[in-house]
């Protein structure tokens, strides 16, 4: 088991008992410190107090579990309006929207599209790309966001 999947597996049942939806999170080990960014939401949105909240509460499940070896800082917030797409239901919720990604590593040479995503299931996403349509496995989908349109 990885790190990021055993954080996974700590944090979300944690968020989850406070009545948050745990979006995902973001394990960069190349910086210095080890950054961990955890996106949480609500219905009724997410404000600093919220933040702060399951930030205290993860980081008393991570001083116990110790998954993290070394210093590291802990990032709690909102998916914002770039919202980052972790999982397929994220993809399905954003069929018709633009969105960016990158890959774990080049197809054909290429790691970054940006373009309409036209459908999702479990496994695989297709999308408008420079009027191409490209289909990509999910799991190959190193980080994603949609992109904010600010004219709907």
């Amino acid at each position: 088991m990885t790190v990021e999947q055993k954080l996974n597996e700590l944090v979300a049942p944690t968020i989850t008992a406070m009545q948050y939806e745990f979006v995902g999170l973001e394990y960069l080990s190349g910086a210095k410190p080890i950054v961990l960014r955890i996106y949480i939401d609500h219905e009724d949105g997410i404000n600093v107090d919220d933040c702060a909240l399951v930030s205290r509460q993860i980081s008393a499940v991570l001083d116990v579990e110790d998954p993290i070896k070394g210093e590291y800082n802990l990032e709690v917030s909102s998916p914002g309006l770039n919202k980052p797409l972790f999982r397929a239901e994220h993809y399905q919720s954003c069929i018709g929207e633009r969105i960016s990604l990158k890959l774990r590593f080049p197809i054909e040479g290429r790691r970054k599209y940006t373009g309409q995503l036209l459908a999702a299931d479990e496994q695989t996403i297709e999308m408008q790309v420079d009027n191409q349509s490209v289909e990509l496995k999910i799991v190959d989908i190193e980080k994603a966001n949609m992109i904010f349109n600010h004219k709907k």
